[in-house]
């Protein structure tokens, strides 16, 4: 090959360095197009849900559900624990396959989900797994949820009246502190567990509940207090170790004894509320009682 003269290896040099200026930044916008269209592509995997409608799929979701869901939310994604019933076609926090995606992949603000990632809920999940769980909880979902066919009007006197659900129990900042908050059970739980919880309040908590996600932050077992210089108080433990015990009495008041100096002291696992049975309260009365707590768990 004859050599180049020095204004033909010159003008070369120019040609080389211009095709490789032009080069470098059409590799560049090479890298960014395949990097956003990888992220518009994953994006949209997010958003559409590659498996529904299919059975097999479901199956290997109740698996994953079982083996990472189920603490929270019982093994039918009735509710349990303390997570919601997600067998509901209106969910508090969406209803779209999407919305149920990212709710668990990424959790929810503000509540006890943790994010799938690295660990938050059961062993983890990668985003197939999570599309597993939604295609569960899709062919286990109620299609037109029985709901009380009561009158929710009525079921709010009761609630603040005759059944004197409010001197424990607190709905939308007002009413008792001895009882659970109720303001979003309607949205939490089924029908089936609420009568269950109104008939026999104590089932549950002599199961006995000992997990760290238990039912509620406390237990609220009954505990009945004697102290050193004999007066007696009765009310629900709000938490105690090894060497204390703090309670809240019936009228609301808050104690913390050391137990050593305590005359005596025996908790109970049952619940201070009273059971409703049909005497108490009337089948189409409870039926008003729960279609006001579902109105108010709805909003």
């Amino acid at each position: 090959m004859p050599a180049l003269s020095t204004s033909q290896g010159t003008a070369a040099s120019f040609l080389g360095l211009a095709a490789n200026r032009f080069r470098r930044p059409t590799r560049v916008t090479l890298l960014l197009t395949l990097f956003f269209g990888f992220v518009a592509v994953r994006a949209f995997a997010q958003e559409k849900n590659p498996y529904a409608g299919d059975a097999k799929i479901a199956k290997v979701g109740e698996y994953q559900f079982r083996l990472n869901c189920a603490f929270c939310h019982g093994l039918g994604a009735r509710g349990g624990g303390r997570g919601p019933d997600l067998t509901r076609a209106q969910k508090r926090h969406g209803n779209s396959d999407a919305e149920m995606f990212h709710n668990i992949h990424d959790g929810i603000p503000g509540t006890a989900m943790p994010a799938a990632t690295n660990g938050g809920i059961g062993v983890g999940m990668s985003d197939e797994e999570i599309w597993q769980v939604v295609t569960y909880l899709r062919s286990v979902q109620v299609k037109a949820p029985a709901q009380p066919a009561g009158n929710p009007e009525h079921g709010k006197e009761l609630f603040h009246g005759a059944l004197a659900c409010s001197t424990c129990h607190m709905i939308e900042g007002k009413g008792g502190r001895l009882g659970p908050d109720l303001s979003t059970v309607g949205a939490s739980r089924s029908t089936e567990y609420l009568m269950e919880s109104l008939r026999n309040p104590s089932r549950r908590l002599a199961q006995g509940i000992f997990e760290a996600m238990k039912e509620f932050p406390q237990e609220y077992e009954s505990v009945l207090v004697v102290t050193a210089e004999g007066t007696k108080l009765s009310g629900v433990v709000l938490n105690q170790d090894q060497f204390t015990l703090q309670m809240l009495d019936a009228r609301e008041q808050l104690h913390l004894f050391e137990k050593d100096k305590l005359r005596s002291f025996a908790t109970r696992r049952e619940s201070a509320m009273p059971a409703y049975d049909q005497k108490t309260l009337s089948d189409k009365d409870l039926q008003d009682l729960l279609a006001y707590l579902f109105e108010v768990g709805g909003k």
